[in-house]
């Protein structure tokens, strides 16, 4: 069977240019990180990856070089290997202190050595020591990873940068903990470890980025496979990168499968002695929900919706963000209560609505949603604060409480708002919306997680719509609550067994635990349909082989025990480390470090560098131009008085050094004000003049995305008049942004973006505002492109012109 794979949504990915102003150089050649290859091999709803990073030495002398970088969240880190020279040497998973000592004293006396450490569960950090001159050192990570699944779809996702964070706190006087361009904090004890410089525009592919995916359906029924990146497909089932990619987004992979109930049992793989491992084995547990009863009643609810407006939200971000809580209002009916929080370095909320909760009236609906439309993005990422007041206004309510938080989760701060927050947040339902192309995953994942929520990753405006569809039924009522487990025959060990959490429409829910004895037996899952009345369904367990579901189980409660941790148990540590080393799987409190036995170098290395990342795709870097610290632009983390900086890597053997504060005068610096607060972005404060209004561009920077829209619009002729009724909103939607980005809010695509936006409304006639965007949408291409045809020369757009 052959599988087309198409784009999600085209226009998605602009490259940067091969040169530029404030170009990254070193004076003594190339930067350390040559390549990465990520092998993903997909069967069914589980994904085995291996991930290569090689590194070479451009210097003459032996160089250590550090690298912080992406995994997924939920992938469970299970090997590791050190290539160089002809030598191979395989990684050993230790508690993270002595892996440290033991890869330093490797180091101090000239061996080879590599560790790679988990800083966050989505943030990892490789240092590589004793890379010979012109040496290529290869170091391989191999890990296993669930596929969520819902509505059809599984997403297989693989982050490729590490974003910049907002790092609030004081900066503490101690010795940094990493090589990071952020000093450690109050707030973020590790802040310098993740914190890689960032690459100045116009640096030419640094690395090459190699990704394949092959996908063996296991059985289910494969019916469709789309990414974000540009792909091809070489053979049947494989999927590969086009070469000349940046690491400067997440790469998503969506197979549309048909899924099943399950219940899987893998006995642990045997040892040299003959014996199973611990005499134990991993059941997997799949439980498809039930048809949802559209008489259902459902329970009134109490919803505080946060929004995060800092700097970081600038561009699309924030007009996704914006339509994502305005969307989410509107759900709302009179018999629920909300509360609507926007915040940066401060908190606001909308006027008239500022006194707690209030019932979601046509009025009160209507004014939060004023209000959201006129927030842009300004400020620091201060997202405990806000966290803490919505909590407070759910605490004491007696109906159904929901927080949803609207995010890219760009902080470093993630223990300490989990410390203080998590036992409060497992009294709700928490569901986070992360808008960014390469968001905090890890971060926002957690925070769902402890409120039995669900996290919603949107990579581009295209995908909000799907994304809130989603979003929207999780915040409803559940189809069946209160589920546990009966195990028939199967004998399951006490406090292995996941989250169970609700089911809801379209989610399958996956359970996983531990059993001991043979793989056989059944389990019945029970629990409360939405009409009160008892559920329950029985699934027979299958005896399946491989490492892949011990490992993910390892993974996830390894997880739960580090959010226990992280909310004030301490008491873990030792169990965290004894579960991670009896399964071989990594966490935050070990490691794993390859050493050689050769001594290769005197005394260590000479030099010592920390790779530079790039700036995630979609993100604004502050002009070096115009020199003004008030620039709306991307944020690079900072906490000190000086504003914001962009890093590049210094010639000197000092390591990575600001371009704006570091060193007065250099591309790019912005001058010191002592007056902003610590740990902001801006100085933002009620008493601040507006911001500036938008500076109108070019129309032609927007035709090709009208041409995509065109095209779109044109494929969709077919489909029934309400879903083109809920396409042509949308399509107005983003017509409204690109009005804006070339100025003017008369112009005639602003004027069809207005009507476009109306058509819901009732009496609209959808077969005419159809051929009239049509109509209008050519012209304004100057030309009569049909689907996937360029515009033919015509005229230049005129819908810059006042009307």
């Amino acid at each position: 069977m052959t599988v087309q794979i198409t784009a999600l949504k085209p226009g998605e990915y602009t490259p940067l240019p091969d040169a530029g102003l404030g170009a990254l150089r070193t004076g003594k050649g190339n930067l350390p990180l040559e390549s990465v290859e990520v092998d993903a091999r997909i069967t069914a709803l589980t994904c085995g990856v291996e991930v290569t990073q090689g590194f070479g030495n451009p210097f003459d002398v032996p160089l250590e070089a550090t690298y912080v970088f992406p995994l997924p969240d939920r992938a469970a880190v299970t090997a590791f290997r050190m290539e160089a020279d002809g030598r191979v040497v395989e990684g050993v998973l230790k508690e993270r202190g002595q892996a440290r000592q033991d890869y330093d004293q490797a180091v101090s006396e000239g061996r080879r050595a590599a560790i790679a450490e988990e800083e966050r569960p989505d943030v990892f950090t490789m240092r590589v020591g004793n890379i010979l001159p012109g040496e290529l050192v290869t170091v391989r990570l191999t890990l296993s990873q669930p596929l969520p699944y819902e509505d059809g779809a599984a997403t297989f996702r693989f982050p490729l940068v590490v974003a910049p964070r907002y790092i609030p706190g004081t900066p503490l006087d101690d010795r940094s903990a990493g090589d990071g361009v952020v000093p450690d904090t109050d707030a973020v004890p590790d802040a310098s470890r993740i914190t890689p410089p960032v690459l100045l525009p116009g640096f030419p592919n640094p690395v090459r980025l190699s990704l394949t995916a092959r996908v063996d359906p296991g059985g289910l029924d494969l019916r469709e496979m789309r990414s974000s990146l540009h792909v091809v497909t070489q053979e049947e089932g494989v999927v590969r990168l086009q070469p000349g990619e940046r690491l400067d987004r997440d790469f998503v992979l969506r197979l549309d499968f048909t899924a099943s109930g399950s219940l899987t049992l893998v006995p642990d793989r045997e040892t040299d002695g003959g014996d199973a491992a611990d005499g134990d084995g991993t059941f997997t547990l799949t439980v498809l929900p039930p048809e949802p009863d559209g008489q259902a009643a459902r329970r009134p609810r109490d919803v505080a919706l946060l929004l995060d407006r800092s700097g970081s939200m600038t561009g699309w971000k924030m007009v996704a963000a914006r339509r994502a809580a305005a969307r989410i209002v509107d759900t709302l009916t009179s018999a629920d209560r909300f509360a609507v929080l926007s915040f940066d370095s401060v908190v606001e909320r909308p006027d008239r609505l500022d006194a707690g909760l209030v019932p979601a009236t046509d009025r009160n609906r209507y004014r939060a949603v004023e209000h959201l439309a006129r927030l842009e993005a300004r400020g620091g990422t201060e997202i405990l604060d806000p966290m803490e007041q919505a909590l407070g206004l759910l605490d004491d309510s007696t109906r159904e409480r929901v927080l949803v938080l609207v995010t890219d989760g760009q902080v470093g701060n993630e223990d300490q708002i989990l410390e203080r927050l998590g036992a409060r947040l497992a009294a709700v339902r928490v569901h986070t919306v992360g808008i960014d192309r390469a968001v905090n995953a890890g971060f926002l994942g957690r925070l769902a997680g402890l409120g039995s929520g669900r996290c919603e990753l949107v990579e581009s405006e295209d995908r909000l719509d799907e994304a809130m569809e989603h979003i929207h039924r999780r915040i409803g009522s559940p189809l069946v609550t209160g589920l546990s487990l009966k195990p028939d025959g199967l004998d399951v060990l006490p406090g292995t067994v996941t989250h169970l959490g609700s089911l809801y429409s379209g989610v399958p829910l996956t359970v996983s635990g531990r059993f001991r004895g043979p793989a056989r037996g059944s389990v019945t899952v029970h629990g409360l349909a939405a009409d009160g009345q008892p559920w329950e369904r029985r699934l027979e367990g299958t005896p399946a082989e491989g490492d892949a579901a011990r490992a993910v189980w390892a993974r996830a409660h390894l997880r739960r025990l580090e959010d226990r941790y992280a909310t004030g148990e301490h008491g873990l540590e030792r169990e965290i480390v004894e579960t991670s080393l009896r399964h071989g799987v990594l966490c935050r409190f070990t490691a794993f470090v390859a050493v050689d036995t050769r001594v290769v170098a005197e005394g260590g290395p000479a030099h010592r560098v920390i790779q530079p990342v790039e700036m995630p795709s979609g993100w604004e870097m502050p002009s070096p131009i115009t020199g003004s610290p008030m620039i709306a632009a991307a944020p690079v983390a900072f906490t000190s008085d000086a504003a914001p900086a962009i890093f590049s890597l210094s010639a000197h053997e000092s390591g990575p050094v600001a371009a704006g504060g570091g060193v007065p005068g250099a591309p790019g610096a912005f001058p010191a004000r002592a007056s902003a607060p610590r740990g902001r972005l801006f100085a933002a404060s009620p008493k601040m003049a507006p911001p500036a209004p938008p500076v109108p561009h070019s129309p032609d920077a927007v035709r090709p995305q009208l041409v995509e829209e065109l095209a779109r619009l044109r494929e969709r002729e077919s489909l029934p008049a309400p879903e083109r009724r809920l396409y042509l909103a949308d399509l107005g939607s983003r017509l409204a942004a690109l009005a804006a980005y070339v100025g003017g809010g008369d112009n005639e695509l602003a004027v069809l973006a207005r009507e476009l936006s109306a058509c819901e409304t009732p009496g609209a006639d959808v077969d005419a505002l159809w051929a009239h965007a049509i109509k209008l949408l050519v012209e304004l291409t100057g030309g009569t492109a049909g689907p996937g045809e360029a515009p033919k020369p015509g005229r230049r757009p005129s819908f810059w012109k006042r009307s």
